[in-house]
């Protein structure tokens, strides 16, 4: 919990320096507290292109924080954790990319998981979110589909839109790619009334067993929604903090698979470390190269286009 000096001290340095708070549900619960705005990377990518202010900390991973910034190239972007990475954001090659880009022509098309490097972003056509995968690739008037970083929400999209060839590139998750089918099983014995919420960055083997497969806001939602009193939730474990609060009264339960999956680099973003970028200015995040700022841009530009039809 937050202590009611530690809260003050965040609202009166937000003033002070004109800033907005953005966290993740990933983060701990004490930096969910402390943001204007919690949510998933689609909402949070959106929300910093329109908010009028001059300083945004970014409680999340690099991406998140980069991704900001080429949105709002102006604001000044604060990380409260700068060593804060995404492993799956830089798994992909350059010549991945070409060579798809030499075998399909123009008939090709790159969406790019926002969860990558501005590089990679650079390198792609269009960039998506969990939440919007689905029906960018399905507007895309390219045939082909080359589908990085990750290979699991690239497969299940591949499944919802079997009109396009979608290819794949051999990136994950590593927190998403290791929960198993097994403890997923055992948690639905113990639970036979619960459904399995899961994420689409999980392995496809987790995903045929799931009643539900969204983004983590896709996943809150379908929980507050649903008559069902239990559940079982193939993500993130920070996403818990949303999920009480949001069915705070109605006896709802939630269950996370035995190896509690936990991502090392959101788990390092506390409120303590909120505070002290608020307070010090540390943790500025600076523009890319002029050689990838047009191409990344354009990219997250496209994606916002896109989830506005």
């Amino acid at each position: 919990m937050v202590s009611d000096e530690m809260r003050a001290e965040v609202e009166r340095l937000k003033r002070e320096k004109d800033a907005v708070v953005l966290a993740h549900y990933y983060v701990t619960p004490d930096a969910q507290e402390l943001a204007d705005y919690v949510g998933d990377s689609f909402f949070l990518s959106k929300k910093a292109a329109t908010l009028n202010c001059k300083t945004l900390v970014f409680a999340g991973v690099r991406f998140m924080a980069e991704s900001a910034k080429l949105l709002s190239p102006k604001k000044t972007v604060l990380m409260p954790e700068p060593s804060a990475d995404c492993p799956m954001a830089h798994m992909v090659q350059k010549s991945t990319v070409d060579a798809a880009r030499a075998k399909y022509g123009d008939d090709l098309a790159v969406a790019c998981y926002v969860n990558s490097t501005t590089e990679m972003k650079a390198w792609s056509d269009v960039c998506v979110t969990s939440s919007n995968a689905v029906k960018i690739v399905r507007a895309l008037p390219q045939s082909n589909v080359l589908f990085i970083p990750d290979m699991n929400l690239g497969h299940y999209v591949a499944l919802q839109v079997p009109e396009k060839n979608v290819i794949l590139n051999d990136g994950f998750c590593p927190t998403h790619e290791a929960i198993e089918l097994a403890e997923v099983e055992a948690a639905r014995r113990e639970h036979p009334e619960a459904l399995v919420l899961a994420h689409p960055e999980c392995g496809d083997w987790v995903l045929r067993e799931a009643d539900v497969v969204g983004s983590t806001s896709q996943i809150i939602e379908a929980a507050v929604a649903s008559d069902a009193r239990e559940f079982i939730v193939c993500t993130v474990h920070g996403v818990i903090h949303e999920l009480e609060a949001r069915t705070a009264g109605t006896g709802k339960r939630f269950y996370f698979p035995a190896t509690t999956p936990v991502c090392p680099n959101m788990a390092r973003v506390t409120a303590e470390k909120v505070l002290a970028c608020l307070r010090d200015g540390t943790g500025e995040i600076g523009l890319p190269d002029e050689s990838v700022i047009a191409g990344s841009t354009r990219a997250l530009d496209l994606m916002l286009n896109y989830a506005k039809g």
